[in-house]
This record gives C-alpha cells, structure tokens and sequence, in this order.
C-alpha cells in the first residue's frame, strides 16, 4: 500500500511541475516593458493663421524643436612651472621655468534640430493668372546669423500641406502673399512670428 501511494504522490508532483513549468518559462520569457526612446520636444507650439494682405491667402500650422546634447572634445592649452636640470663645469643647475601644455578635454555642446508643417489654403484660385497662388516664405535666422529661405506655393482650392527641417534656428518667421506659379507678386502680409530661441 505505501508503494501504491508513493507513486501516486509521485505522479501528483510530476503533473503539478509539468503545468507549471510552462508557466514559469512564459513568465520568465515575457518581455520586459519596452524602454521609452521618443524625448520630450524642447518645443512645441502652434504658429498663425497669417494672411496676405488681401487676406486671400492663409498659412497656419507647428514649430517642433529638441535639444541634442553631446561631448564636443578640444584642445585645451595650459602652463606649468617645472624644474630643468643641466649639467656645466661639473657641477648640477637648476632652474624653474614656465612650459606650455596641452590635453584633450571635452565640454557639453547642444544641437536644435527642427520641424516646421504648416497648411497653406489659396481663397482665391481663379482670376489674374498673376495673383492666382497663394504663397509663404519662411525666413531662418541661425544662431551665427546667417538667414536663408523657404517658399511654398498652393494654386488650388483645396489647401495644401508641407514641411521643412533643419538645426540651430535663432528666429523663425513666415510671410503670406499672392502671386503666380513661380513667384509671389504682391499682397505680402509682412513677416510674422513662428518661433524664436529664448
């Protein structure tokens, strides 16, 4: 009988360890949460709606902008008074002076990458094939400040949507006007603003 009843215990603890292993194995393979990569925007805001002048066409749209921080390593010189020791007339001289140095060290540097969208609707897409598109132009300021442009036109009903990057933006503005399908013309709403470094 106690033969009986130790290969019944026996065959219990089999079955209890042949459920549970499947489990502790899915417990010790499930995946761990995932480790957030995305970082919080530096910036984020909303920019218009701006008008031409004839407020026949608007742009509106986001200014997106992080901080990417990094080691920038350099030169860095500096002095240090040491002994020197010479030999003359059999006998020893010393003497302290002042040489230069120089080791590699790094300091903390920073990059502003960003993302601007904006909607560009055209009020008016009929009539003067000069005044036909609606138009804006971004201006970018850069920290050193150098400036360049980006324009954008929309010559249809429906509004048109775009977007442009770049880094290390001091000021950013826009300027909404008329013109045909290769340049603006007139009707310039003046330059407004979409972001700036604070």
């Amino acid at each position: 009988m106690r033969f009986v009843t130790r290969i019944l215990a026996g065959a219990g603890v089999a079955a209890l360890l042949a459920i549970g292993a499947p489990v502790a194995a899915n417990a010790a393979t499930a995946p761990a949460a995932a480790p957030t990569t995305a970082t919080d925007p530096y910036f984020h805001d909303s920019w218009g709606p701006y008008s031409s002048s004839d407020h026949k066409a608007e742009a509106e749209g986001k200014v997106t902008v992080h901080k990417k921080s990094y080691k920038q390593w350099y030169w860095k010189k500096y002095y240090k008074v040491v002994k020197k020791c010479w030999w003359k007339d059999g006998k020893k001289h010393c003497k302290w002076v002042k040489t230069w140095h120089k080791k590699k060290v790094w300091k903390w540097a920073h990059e502003y990458p960003f993302t601007v969208d904006s909607k560009l609707t055209n009020h008016k897409w009929w009539g003067k094939h000069r005044f036909s598109c609606a138009w804006e132009t971004f201006k970018v300021v850069n920290f050193d400040d150098s400036v360049y442009y980006k324009s954008f036109n929309n010559c249809h009903k429906h509004s048109k949507y775009y977007s442009f990057s770049g880094k290390d933006a001091k000021a950013i503005f826009v300027q909404v006007s008329r013109g045909n399908h290769h340049e603006p013309k007139g009707y310039f709403g003046g330059w407004q603003h979409v972001y700036s470094q604070a």
